[in-house]
């Protein structure tokens, strides 16, 4: 799988982690950089979640969708969980 075929969920935070942003782009660098600059979604800039806590690969962009439908009926604790199995310290991911 070459870069050009990958496709992302991800999960985005606030800096108090009291917030949390699920979305699915081809581009995530692009796509986490369009948050920080207020242009991503209105419940990013609303709610400040910029920091990137955990995202997974997919081949195809419906994947990446079907997951993040799938996060979003979640319950938070759920989320909460799946993030610290990739990133028990919270940290803000890079990419």
């Amino acid at each position: 799988m070459n870069d050009n075929q990958k496709y992302y969920c991800y999960i985005l935070s606030n800096k108090n982690k009291t917030v949390l942003y699920i979305g699915y782009t081809k581009d995530l660098k692009q796509r986490v950089k369009q948050h920080r600059l207020g242009t991503g979604a209105l419940f990013t800039k609303k709610y400040n979640c910029y920091e990137l806590l955990h995202f997974e690969k997919f081949i195809t962009m419906k994947e990446a969708k079907s997951r993040e439908k799938q996060l979003k009926n979640w319950n938070k604790e759920w989320k909460w969980d799946l993030i610290k199995v990739t990133n028990p310290d919270l940290k803000i991911l890079e990419i």
